[in-house]
């Protein structure tokens, strides 16, 4: 039952669980970034865009939205596979598979970052397979997406995983019956109920690379121009108690994020209207 904008509910307490929420999103995310809009604006403009536009930030921005991008789209496939095949199939060895999905979650970033590092270097396990082809991951552009790669696939099965349970394989059986191939299956049965799930995923994989540290810092390099990621930028600045201009770099990163994030959700927002109007 709904009187005016309030959902009547068997349970009371309306007013105290919405002062509590709105009191532990104000301590959590509003208070900290008032307080980081609020010491960026102490800055001058010219000061503010001196900083925001010095080549090196901009190329440290390129860099981690880039990669971040192109991590999240890697996942999206790849995870979408992987939720698939543990949903779908049996086979030896799904449980510890299943678990091992969880791995990025568990793991210190530092530990995971190492770990890469070791494997993907030219000495390490695979760098050193790769090295005699001119193929170089570690301290490159490429060695950061596969640290942002590693770190966000569990979003995305995680995310599609419940959602594919879900999904009745009657269904594709039966546009199978009406002579459609595996590809149309895929394309106007299976797609768009998971479309909106998998975009979820998307975002926050890359939500999530967009402000990863440690995972990225050991493998990068963290040659100024080249692998300087901006979160790393901002760490260096902290040291150097320049606490403006880290804010300023900061305030970027948050704005081009929010910014991409509703572009996902509103996608996101389309394909789920899409599915119920179908």
């Amino acid at each position: 039952m709904q009187t005016g904008w309030k959902v009547k509910s068997i349970l009371p307490g309306f007013g105290v669980t919405m002062g509590f929420t709105l009191l532990y999103l104000s301590l959590i995310v509003l208070i900290p970034l008032s307080a980081l809009i609020l010491k960026t604006a102490t800055m001058p403009w010219d000061r503010f865009w001196a900083v925001i536009t010095d080549p090196q930030v901009v190329a440290s921005y390129k860099l981690t939205f880039g990669a971040s991008l192109i991590g999240a789209l890697i996942n999206a496939v790849f995870g979408f596979i992987v939720a698939w095949v543990l949903v779908r199939y049996r086979f030896p060895g799904k449980r510890i598979l299943d678990a091992l999905v969880d791995m990025p979650f568990a793991l210190p970033t530092a530990v995971a970052g190492i770990a890469l590092t070791s494997l993907y270097s030219s000495k390490g396990w695979i760098g050193s397979l790769l090295e005699p082809y001119g193929i170089k991951i570690a301290f490159t552009p490429l060695g950061i997406i596969i640290a942002l790669t590693f770190i966000g696939l569990p979003f995305v099965v995680r995310t599609v995983q419940p959602v594919i349970e879900e999904l009745s394989a009657e269904t594709e059986e039966a546009a199978a019956t009406l002579g459609a191939g595996r590809l149309r299956t895929f394309r106007k049965v299976i797609l768009p109920e998971l479309l909106p799930a998998l975009l979820t995923g998307f975002a926050l994989a890359f939500a999530r690379a967009v402000g990863e540290y440690g995972s990225v810092v050991f493998i990068a390099g963290n040659i100024p121009m080249f692998t300087e990621i901006t979160p790393l930028l901002i760490m260096t600045k902290l040291e150097q108690y320049d606490y403006t201009g880290a804010t300023a770099i900061a305030v970027v990163m948050l704005v081009v994020s929010f910014v991409l994030l509703l572009l996902i959700n509103f996608v996101q927002w389309f394909a789920n209207r899409k599915v119920i109007s179908n």
